[in-house]
């Protein structure tokens, strides 16, 4: 009954699926089809069938509140229905991942639009691995006539970089790719940073691939303003209440396949960007100050806090 949502989790886990907005889509949709495929009789144990899934998709990926936030907001909405019929609670999962889904690609649309704004047309952009919200905001940009460069790092050790460089080639934006140490050989030929997130803390600090609290440190020394580029469901609840938003760590061999015996090897995925480095996180509500941030999502998306 849970294949497709071990499929689903799978993928996650093996990095197959990329971007916290593409692993969000995947999970609501490996709920959706659970719900299609379960063989239950009542609510109870629907929700059960539910909850399974969450825990599944959960454990694949440490870090990815906004696919958490997803299959919780899918299960609050069975919760608190009335609806008892396992044939229209079905339809009320297909309903709201529907939702879902339409409010994250209306998030996407916005943030495109207030980004556009403030890229100036000739803007030398400097990015860090890969987010499908930033290239979407670049071809935006693009298509209302905007001439931009972008200086793209590798992103090693998986080299999301590249991924990011191909797709903006194929826009005909002029594109240099560099290794991630060059960053500050590059930083003052860029007139801005723009780089995405993978969790947003209540302290307004921003989690992201691996090396984005390096360039902030470089922007911030090189007085390039740096901007996080995110949907605010991102926003992680847990760590108001105490939790620090965990780092995966992933396996040695992604860095070294066959290294020496008895070298220790670490390779977290993600590190923490303090939120005093951050010019401002551009999301659907706007350029906001990281600061405000608990307010605005309280503002827009108060269901996430119960």
């Amino acid at each position: 009954m849970l294949k497709s949502v071990q499929i689903a989790a799978e993928k996650i886990r093996k990095l197959e699926v990329q971007g916290a907005r593409n692993v969000a889509i995947t999970a609501v949709r490996a709920i959706e089809t659970l719900a299609k495929e379960m063989k239950v009789k009542n609510k109870k144990d629907f929700l059960k069938g539910l909850s399974n899934a969450k825990d599944i998709l959960f454990s694949s990926r440490e870090t990815e509140p906004l696919m958490r936030n997803a299959i919780r907001w899918i299960i609050i909405q069975v919760e608190k229905s009335d609806i008892t019929n396992t044939k229209d609670l079905v339809s009320l999962v297909s309903l709201a991942s529907q939702k879902f889904l339409k409010e994250l690609e209306y998030s996407k649309e916005k943030i495109a639009e207030i980004g556009t704004k403030r890229i100036r047309n000739n803007s030398v952009i400097f990015t860090h691995c890969h987010s499908s919200t930033i290239t979407y905001l670049l071809k935006k940009a693009t298509q209302k006539g905007k001439s931009l460069e972008l200086i793209c790092t590798e992103t090693r050790p998986l080299f999301q970089g590249r991924k990011t460089v191909k797709e903006m080639l194929k826009l005909g934006i002029k594109t240099t790719l560099i290794v991630d140490s060059a960053a500050r050989f590059f930083m003052n030929k860029a007139d801005l940073v723009l780089v995405g997130a993978d969790a947003i803390t209540s302290e307004g600090n921003v989690i992201n691939k691996i090396g984005t609290s390096m360039i902030a440190l470089v922007a911030k020394e090189a007085r390039t303003p740096f901007y996080v580029v995110s949907e605010l469901l991102k926003f992680d609840p847990a760590t108001m209440y105490g939790d620090y938003e965990k780092i995966e760590e992933r396996s040695p061999k992604e860095i070294w396949k066959k290294h020496p015996k008895g070298l220790i090897i670490r390779n977290p995925a993600f590190d923490v960007t303090r939120r005093d480095y951050i010019h401002g996180i551009m999301c659907e509500e706007g350029i906001i100050s990281p600061h405000s941030i608990i307010e605005v999502v309280h503002r827009k998306y108060s269901w996430v806090f119960k």
